[in-house]
């Protein structure tokens, strides 16, 4: 038998990346990413030709020709773009994780300069910012600046800061989008349907309507075509799975596009997690439709421009990953591309097409070696009413796949995926010892509008089922022991793992809750203003209507809180003081009453995160109790750092 592969700390998993998210510049001559600086992740400009051979753990904060253009110390950067004419980068931030987003701008030019903040509204959320190929100074943005519950579109001088009112919301429109001499609107009709309409000077022209039990949100993406005529959309009408259609602005026919027959049109969060690429991929200077990536088991990429297709097979040689985030200059001749792959946290490449020449430009975690992760396998369990839920189980490297500790990970949303790729979580847990059971349940997206609409009604129901069902998989396949399992999730995973330990105690030896909540009649009515009008499809429909007496009596006998003297395994309750979708009250409440009876609870509280920690420091504190939690409770590996 093979030893177990060697501990690798929190810090080496969840400390900052050395360099993270390339991006080339617009004249393919500079490379704008990702690196620490004091702690927190900040944005440094390379050229693309200068010498990337250093060694890639040497802080670019000391490299020569590594110029730093920002200077956050308080939270990292997340992500960030170029403006079309590459004269800037455009970032955002929130203040603690309050997701009162601000768009930053600052100007390689001069990196000596502080970020401007071109939106400094106090208790004002950035909702989207598009940078349009024909006004390249410019950006549109949407702002709840006049009513916390509506947003309004303005045009943003970029050089300026000067903000002109476009259109101001009426009450019902849910996003805008500007489309060269086009303004069009999506809205909600009771009832949920979305209606997109072109806003004109004499009222609104409806367009096309969209079903809304097929769409929980919003209608993503929802792409403009350069010549201002057509919206590239992912769109389920007459099947299950989500394909891309153009919507012709004149008429609404929806014109094929491009499918896939066994696939939707997706990554792990399409459009909504800067992490994941976008499942469209586009020019970024003239907006010109390249690709779409569809997701299975594996990513499958459809080139739909005659040049992007010679490109596709060149970067695809490049590595056995999944292609991930990609940019190019203007020619598209001049790439930078990263990829994803479950037992690699990635490689940035730099691959210029004229001379077909290809270069390593950094890995993000140089210490990490490949060869001591644990491969991620996708299976597939048949749930006890007949459906198919797509999994996937990683077994620690160098152990027997036999009677292991397991950790049933449940994914967020529920609106959401796993999926095969890197996961630092994953591999921090297989790497004490444990097998680590994911599980797309009904409610999970990407698998079909069916697989995800069999979860209507299904919170702490057949949704809790479908985990119960994957892990009596897992103990009939001899992987897990039985009696050393944990279930552990974030957001809505959060919730699924207080309903293990309140409605199935007998089967899980520990749960761990990360920002979940316990009270669903609590969570709806607690919604921001400026979401209150888009959850008729989502919160509404799957879990119910508070305001409904019978409604809201079944919605307390879903929410742990009802159940909580039924929980006696531990519990880790972990939560960011300023949440702004699932309120700390969630864990408090289970805290207390946890401890009013002397029933074993610890509780982290960060009080500089909201609902995803964000900075180094704050995720490695949160990944070492989770380490020594599990340790105690399962009996799997921790380092010394965590006893």
């Amino acid at each position: 038998m093979t030893a177990p592969s060697q501990l690798i700390t929190v810090e080496e998993f969840f400390g900052p990346p050395t360099r993270s998210r390339a991006l080339l510049s617009p004249d393919g001559t500079r490379v704008a990413y990702l690196a620490p600086w004091n702690g927190r992740l900040n944005v440094f400009i390379r050229d693309v030709d200068s010498d990337w051979a250093a060694p890639d753990d040497v802080h670019d904060a000391d490299t020569p020709g590594a110029r730093r253009i920002t200077s956050e110390t308080r939270r990292n950067i997340d992500a960030f773009s170029w403006t079309t004419d590459g004269r800037y980068l455009l970032f955002q931030q929130d203040t603690d994780g309050d997701e009162n987003w601000h768009l930053y701008r600052v100007d390689p030019a001069h990196p000596e300069e502080p970020a401007t903040d071109l939106t400094p509204f106090e208790g004002v959320r950035l909702i989207g910012a598009h940078l349009p190929p024909d006004r390249p100074g410019t950006a549109f943005v949407q702002l709840n600046m006049r009513r916390p519950d509506l947003i309004d579109l303005f045009e943003l001088d970029l050089a300026t800061g000067r903000l002109t009112v476009i259109a101001e919301n009426p009450g019902d429109v849910h996003s805008w989008i500007r489309n060269r001499d086009r303004l069009l609107v999506f809205t909600m009709e009771k009832g949920g349907d979305h209606v997109l309409s072109e806003w004109t000077p004499g009222g609104r022209r409806p367009i096309a309507r969209f079903p809304g039990t097929d769409i929980p949100f919003a209608v993503l993406p929802a792409v403009p075509t350069p010549d201002g005529n057509g919206l590239w959309i992912g769109s389920s009408r007459g099947s299950d799975r989500t394909r891309l259609v153009r919507v012709d602005l004149d008429t609404g026919e929806q014109i094929g596009g491009d499918g896939h027959p066994f696939f939707d049109l997706d990554t792990p969060r399409p459009e909504a997690d800067p992490r994941f690429p976008s499942s469209l991929i586009l020019h970024p200077g003239t907006g010109d439709l390249l690709g779409a990536r569809y997701l299975g088991a594996r990513q499958e990429i459809h080139a739909l421009d005659p040049h992007f297709a010679t490109v596709l097979p060149r970067l695809a040689e490049l590595s056995d990953g999944d292609l991930a985030h990609v940019s190019c200059d203007a020619t598209a001749q001049r790439w930078v591309v990263d990829f994803t792959h479950d037992r690699d946290p990635g490689v940035t490449w730099f691959y210029d097409h004229a001379t077909g020449q290809a270069r390593r430009l950094f890995r993000p975690f140089p210490h990490l070696d490949p060869a001591r992760l644990s491969p991620v396998t996708p299976i597939t369990v048949t749930a006890r009413d007949g459906l198919a839920l797509p999994c996937h189980l990683t077994l620690p490297a160098g152990a027997e796949p036999r009677g292991l500790p397991t950790v049933l990970l449940v994914h967020g949303g529920p609106w959401y995926r796993d999926s095969w790729g890197y996961d630092p979580e994953v591999q921090l847990l297989a790497n004490r010892g444990y097998a680590v059971l994911q599980v797309d349940f009904r409610g999970s997206t990407g698998y079909g509008k069916a697989h995800t609409q069999a979860a209507i009604g299904q919170f702490a129901g057949r949704m809790h089922d479908d985990l119960i069902d994957a892990l009596d998989w897992a103990v009939a396949q001899g992987h897990t022991d039985p009696d050393r399992v944990a279930i552990y999730g974030c957001s809505y995973g959060g919730y699924a793992a207080l309903v293990g330990a309140a409605f199935t105690p007998d089967r899980f030896a520990a749960a761990i809750s990360y920002t979940g909540m316990s009270d669903l009649a609590d969570l709806i009515r607690s919604v921001v203003p400026v979401a209150r009008n888009a959850i008729e499809n989502s919160y509404l429909r799957y879990i119910g209507d508070p305001d409904d007496p019978r409604q809201e009596a079944d919605m307390l006998a879903r929410s742990p809180i009802s159940r909580v003297d039924d929980i006696t395994a531990p519990v880790l309750l972990i939560h960011g003081a300023n949440d702004v979708r699932v309120a700390r009250r969630h864990s408090d409440r289970i805290a207390d009453a946890l401890r009013s009876r002397g029933a074993e609870v610890e509780y982290l509280l960060n009080e500089a995160e909201g609902h995803w920690f964000i900075n180094p420091d704050s995720n490695i504190e949160l990944y070492r109790t989770i380490e020594r939690f599990l340790a105690r409770h399962l009996g799997g590996r921790r380092s010394s750092a965590t006893s």
